[in-house]
């Protein structure tokens, strides 16, 4: 029982088990099985090491592993810092979508015929459209992103502004003699009446100080892909436009009369008028390549929208000390709230210097109807504060002049 204890069953290896099954063969047939197993051994290694290379981690993608082929840039020693990540999954390149620019502006505005503001002399006569405009300066804005993979579509922002626009006319006599239109019978600054500024006067001044403001938030349409990118057989593209936009003419004149004495001074007759135009407009662009760089563009736009209209009249001493009736000063603010239009051209020509750059040269026109100006607002005579009440719309102008400046793709 020792005996049979110690041997014991055995455990066969693997290659005993084939020897058993396996008949014996001749030995020169042993040396070409023995050659078989040799091919056997060598493809179960290289099965061994693909699976051992397939169970092997594979890198995080956002680890910078260079693709098959890649060959360093010499030189700089660099290592490789992953491929760019402005390619999209179909493998088209990466567009700009953002576009910002700046431009300045030199423009002016068309007037009413004005309202005189004095009586005729043999030196000539004063209205308010002698207080004229030269070419001042403002700026233009915006700022917009197109969306989209083809990016037809885009939103946009704009702002642009002219300030300080206007001029000044005066005239002057000897002996005084200049009857200022309006006269303010029953008016006293401090203890002085009125008339001893406004009559027999010895000089006098109209200035005019405007400012026009101008803010759009627009969306556009293209009809086709990347209006930014006009291809080669595709040199005409138009898109559709419509958005809010505010508008704002602010018309401020100011009579100053002499009355020739020192000790007197002067006394200012102000009138301030601002128009708030606000609503909807509809608009396009049109863009035609004319050169391989060069581009014809125009914008035509048109809104109707509400005008809240606020005016301010007053007369004041040169000094800042208010005229007054019994008491009453003689200031007064009104009111009116109106539908007014307005219509925009802007003709331009773009040279596209790069694909992320171009500057343009160009002319913008901008119609504004059935506002009020101040011209209209001046008072023919005051007797009383309630003489410097009201508003009177139904005036239009035109606001005119060039623009050059630069737009930034991104």
């Amino acid at each position: 029982m020792k005996g049979a204890l110690t041997r014991g069953p055995r455990v066969k290896t693997l290659a005993a088990r084939l020897r058993e099954s396996c008949p014996q063969v001749p030995m020169h047939r042993r040396r070409r099985a023995s050659t078989s197993r040799t091919s056997t051994a060598v493809v179960l290694a290289l099965v061994a090491l693909v699976a051992t290379r397939a169970a092997e981690p594979v890198p995080a993608t956002d680890q910078a592993v260079p693709p098959p082929m890649y060959v360093a840039e010499p030189f700089t020693g660099a290592a490789f810092n992953g491929m760019p990540s402005c390619i999209d999954p179909e493998g088209e390149r990466c567009w700009p979508r953002w576009f910002a620019g700046a431009s300045g502006l030199v423009m002016t505005r068309t007037l009413p015929s004005g309202a005189a503001t004095m009586q005729p002399i043999a030196g000539g006569q004063l209205v308010t459209s002698d207080a004229g405009f030269g070419w001042p300066g403002g700026v233009d804005l915006h700022i917009g992103r197109w969306f989209g993979p083809r990016q037809q579509q885009a939103v946009e922002v704009i702002y642009w502004g002219l300030y300080q626009m206007g001029d000044s006319a005066s005239l002057a006599s000897g002996p005084p003699g200049i009857d200022a239109i309006p006269q303010a019978p029953g008016a006293t600054v401090g203890a002085i009446p009125a008339g001893d500024f406004l009559a027999a006067a010895a000089q006098q001044r109209i200035e005019r100080a405007d400012a026009i403001n101008d803010v759009e938030i627009n969306w556009i349409y293209s009809l086709w892909e990347r209006p930014e990118f006009l291809p080669r057989e595709r040199p005409v593209n138009l898109m559709w436009l419509a958005g809010f936009r505010f508008f704002q003419v602010d018309d401020q004149l100011t009579l100053t009369s002499g009355s020739g004495d020192p000790a007197i001074g002067a006394i200012d007759l102000g009138v301030a008028t601002t128009n708030n135009i606000y609503g909807g407009q509809l608009g396009a662009k049109l863009d035609w390549r004319v050169l391989p760089s060069v581009r014809l563009a125009v914008v035509p736009k048109f809104m109707i929208g509400g005008n809240a209209i606020t005016n301010t009249s007053s007369l004041a001493g040169a000094n800042g000390r208010q005229a007054t009736f019994a008491g009453v000063p003689a200031r007064a603010f009104s009111e009116l709230g109106v539908f007014s239009w307005l219509g925009s051209v802007d003709t331009a020509i773009a040279w596209d210097v790069t694909e992320h750059w171009s500057l343009w040269l160009g002319y913008r026109v901008v119609g504004v109807g059935n506002i009020a100006q101040a011209d209209a607002q001046w008072p023919a005579v005051v007797t009383s504060p309630a003489s410097l009440s009201g508003i009177t719309a139904g005036s239009e102008t035109i606001i005119h002049g060039g623009f050059a400046g630069f737009q930034s793709r991104y």
